[in-house]
């Protein structure tokens, strides 16, 4: 699949610190890329880079097969984590500001935006001043005016801070939907779960450098350490006798939610399975069988300590 955007070993420095040190990122056309890291990992720094609002030090950013240049910022859009809209005015009038400014004549403006809004459940304050609006509105807002003229890149910053439940919902429901209709979207969270739920690819910057990239499937599946996860019913005693007999210890879990028992049984090689299975089946009846697949908060959680642990004194980012 073709990348919209790479960004080939970038390294960026400010007073006293490093920024970015060889970083590169390929962004898939038409997927969820996930910048995930510390605070004062890079990635901020990263995005304004790819906003073309500053400049690397070093390396090469490419946009649709040619540099980045000012002309492509027509074609992202940017969400920051610093949120800023005017105060005094009406939302409606607001939001129709910043999209003629994007290109759009008043009509495709007014149409796209009550659409939105309808989308988004603010319609009732079309005609509110911000200054009314809650923390998790006016984000909405700038959401809405983000993706408004449909650019092919999005770039969102913390999209899901300060959103209640039901309201993050509803901006992953249209990321989604947006990666759907063909947008590429990069965001950056600390938020693993929305990890798991949006991301198709993702790169872990830590103290300037990136430390792991690939799709989050491909990751997940080479972070497992072979351990498995068995439901059953039945005498535990009974199973763990059974399982000693091929050499295999057992970790009992609590119970699932349906009051199932369940074994923990880590496994020397795959072959192993087999005979697990014929084993346990004569002395339990079991229910379920499956390979524990460590969650993206695992993984970035062993990954950061890894590379702290190899490199403890680079300096970090501010951003």
């Amino acid at each position: 699949m073709s990348a919209i955007l790479t960004a080939e070993h970038i390294s960026k420095s400010f007073v006293n610190h490093k920024a970015l040190d060889d970083v590169s990122v390929s962004i898939p056309r038409g997927k969820i890329y996930g910048l995930l890291g510390p605070n004062g990992a890079g990635k901020t720094t990263l995005i304004r880079i790819i906003n073309h609002i500053t400049a690397p030090d070093s390396g090469t950013v490419t946009f649709n097969g040619h540099p980045l240049c000012a002309d492509d910022v027509r074609n992202i859009g940017y969400l920051p984590e610093e949120r800023g809209l005017y105060k005094k005015m009406k939302v409606g009038e607001q939001a129709l500001f910043f999209a003629r400014l994007k290109g759009l004549s008043k009509s495709e403006a007014t149409a796209a935006l009550k659409e939105w809004f309808e989308r988004l459940e603010i319609s009732g304050w079309w005609d509110k001043k911000v200054e009314e609006l809650s923390k998790g509105m006016a984000q909405k807002v700038q959401f809405i005016v983000t993706v408004l003229h449909r650019p092919e890149l999005l770039v969102f910053d913390e999209p899901f801070s300060g959103f209640d439940p039901i309201n993050a919902g509803i901006l992953k429901r249209e990321i989604l939907r947006l990666r759907d209709e063909g947008s590429t979207i990069i965001f950056s969270t600390h938020n693993m779960e929305s990890v798991e739920e949006l991301c198709d690819n993702i790169t872990l910057i830590n103290k300037s450098h990136d430390i792991l990239s690939g799709s989050v499937t491909e990751i997940r599946e080479r972070f497992a350490d072979n351990r498995y996860r068995l439901t059953y019913s039945g005498d535990p005693a009974v199973l763990v006798a059974s399982v000693a007999q091929l050499g295999l210890s057992v970790e009992m879990a609590d119970d699932d939610k349906r009051g199932h028992r369940v074994a923990i049984i880590g496994l020397p090689e795959t072959e192993v399975k087999r005979p697990l299975l014929e084993s346990a089946n004569r002395t339990v009846d079991i229910i379920g069988f499956e390979q524990i697949i460590p969650s993206m908060d695992d993984i970035f959680v062993s990954a950061v300590r890894a590379s702290e642990a190899a490199q403890p004194e680079i300096t970090n980012d501010k951003n």
